[in-house]
């Protein structure tokens, strides 16, 4: 079974011929990782809670567009930029948007981020079977 790709215009575009939103394997969906940018592109403003929160209604847009939902999310991968400062923070709205039982995951802190210097990227694998 060929893979699927996701294209939504709910989340911002990828960029053109560097990668997907999201590819359907079987069961699984892989998404790319999203930053706190709206649809329109613009990084949204304000606090890293504002930002994971746009990261997570991003991603449940490409996650319904390959016919699934938060729910289904099995494994996530969070990057920060400051783990130390953003961690908590981060960790509140994860506990407020993600359903339960809350998916395995992994935070990372890491250097730099791509996408005008944001502070937390997030990627999901999600899983129909």
């Amino acid at each position: 079974m060929p893979a699927e790709y996701t294209l939504t215009k709910e989340a911002p575009a990828p960029l053109p011929g560097i990668y997907s939103q999201a590819v359907r394997a079987g069961n699984y969906v892989y998404t790319s990782g999203s930053v706190g940018m709206a649809k329109e592109g613009n990084m949204v403003e304000g606090t890293v809670q504002d930002r994971t929160r746009q990261v997570i209604q991003n991603l449940e847009a490409v996650l319904r567009a390959s016919g699934m939902t938060l729910s289904n999310v099995v494994k996530a991968n969070i990057y920060l930029s400051n783990l130390a400062r953003d961690f908590a923070a981060v960790n509140e709205i994860w506990k407020e948007m993600m359903p339960e039982p809350k998916p395995a995951r992994t935070c990372i802190g890491v250097a730099e981020l791509p996408a005008g210097g944001t502070d937390v990227e997030i990627e999901f694998t999600a899983y129909d079977g």
